[in-house]
């Protein structure tokens, strides 16, 4: 193609990622599930071996930095609502205790087992020249993440979002979730610095400087803003102007900062005052453009980073064995971590189902690891799948352990209210 083919791939991505989001709705799957799919679809796995000839014209490589921009914007945008919906327990401290549990050994337990399968995968899928052990700890963080916004979209979908169980999931996700990203940002520095001590040093004090920053000085001043010009809660114009300049800014010093840009635009969106009339105004002004228009773009760019190969030699062996510890660690860990907070055994599995849901967080951490160089792309084509599969599951496995849990004593319902 001598043009620019950015409208014809615009085109071709978001009527892939529709067509699938509305087919994966159909069967009661979130659409965001769709949308990832149709990232492989137009990947060099599907399209490229249907149809290689114009994969390759649509897709060139030298055609592909204005889809990058895009993609970048879209993901800066998501992560800053994110951040902005994120929120801990709050209430009896019984609850808070309850999520720390669950939370805590749904993310400990595949954490772990991702370590223990990192020596066996280090050899043969890591990229020349990464280390042990950067290596090993981005896989174990890989494996531990939970999505928040896909879980959130699953309860809601299901009519459990109000219930005790549901919130109980939601606030166990969110802590997972903080915990999963501080870890990755310990991990980005760490590859960024390289062996130097001093470099992983100076990056993790920016970003706490940048931390006290938003705390301190910037959610203060949003918050003065916000009561002079945003009584009801809806930001004029020029508010949102000015919160979207700022979340750029926080993208842009963590990328300074070596670091990937989408922990500022979460960080900013957590130290956002907690306000929901402002989060459903930043949700109707731009989640939807950023979910419905930009991130099918990073989804089709992620696909475009699978590797057909992945599963030659031992690679479907890898395949089988990531998705299987990483099912086993999030359910049982889950599920572990409920029965530590006294719940049955029944909402104990339905809570580590729960946290089995990765969606696209799972996808965002693994471009980050593939920005960075910590993985390669046949370990980001598994765990890209893995990612699909686990959450694919969390809906008809959620249905069938709550399956007459109406029709039961009010006893396990009973318990997880008290928690």
């Amino acid at each position: 193609m001598s043009h620019s083919p950015l409208l014809l791939q615009l085109v071709v991505i978001l009527c892939t990622a529709r067509v699938l989001a509305l087919a994966l709705r159909f069967i009661g799957q979130p659409a965001v599930i769709g949308e990832m799919i149709a990232g492989l679809m137009l990947g060099p796995m599907v399209l490229g071996a249907l149809a290689p000839d114009f994969h390759a014209q649509l897709f060139a490589p030298d055609s592909l930095s204005a889809l990058r921009g895009i993609s970048q914007i879209g993901l800066v945008l998501f992560m800053f609502i994110v951040g902005a919906e994120l929120r801990m327990p709050t209430g009896l401290r019984s609850q808070m205790l309850a999520s720390a549990w669950i939370g805590g050994c749904a993310m400990l337990l595949p954490f772990l087992f991702g370590l223990g399968m990192a020596p066996w995968l280090h050899p043969q899928l890591a990229p020349a020249g990464v280390g042990f052990v950067p290596f090993a700890l981005f896989v174990a963080t890989a494996m531990a993440i939970t999505a928040f916004p896909v879980l959130a979209r699953i309860l809601k979908d299901t009519g459990l979002a109000a219930t005790p169980i549901g919130q109980l999931g939601l606030t166990s996700a969110a802590f997972a979730d903080l915990l999963a990203w501080i870890l990755l940002a310990l991990v980005v520095a760490l590859v960024a610095a390289g062996s130097g001590w001093s470099g992983f040093a100076r990056m993790l004090f920016g970003l706490a400087a940048l931390a006290f920053v938003a705390f301190a000085i910037v959610r203060p001043a949003l918050a003065a803003l916000l009561r002079r010009h945003a009584t009801d809660g809806k930001p004029d114009g020029m508010v949102l102007a000015s919160l979207l300049i700022v979340t750029f800014a926080f993208a842009a010093l963590t990328q300074w900062l070596q670091l990937h840009e989408v922990f500022g635009a979460f960080l900013f969106g957590v130290c956002l005052p907690r306000d929901d009339k402002l989060l459903d105004t930043l949700v109707e002004r731009l989640e939807y453009v950023a979910v419905l228009v930009l991130m099918p773009v990073f989804f089709a760019l992620a696909g475009l980073n699978t590797s057909a190969d992945a599963f030659a030699g031992m690679g479907g062996v890898a395949l089988l064995l990531i998705l299987l510890l990483a099912i086993v660690g999030k359910v049982l860990g889950g599920a572990a971590g409920a029965r530590l907070a006294g719940l049955g055994w029944r909402d104990a599995f339905a809570l580590g189902t729960l946290m089995n849901t990765r969606g696209l967080m799972e996808l965002i951490v693994l471009k980050v690891g593939l920005d960075v160089g910590v993985i390669g792309q046949e370990i980001f084509t598994m765990l890209m799948l893995m990612a699909v599969v686990t959450t694919l599951m969390t809906s008809p496995l959620l249905q069938l352990l709550l399956r007459g849990r109406a029709d039961r004593s009010d006893n396990s319902q009973h318990k997880v209210q008290s928690v």
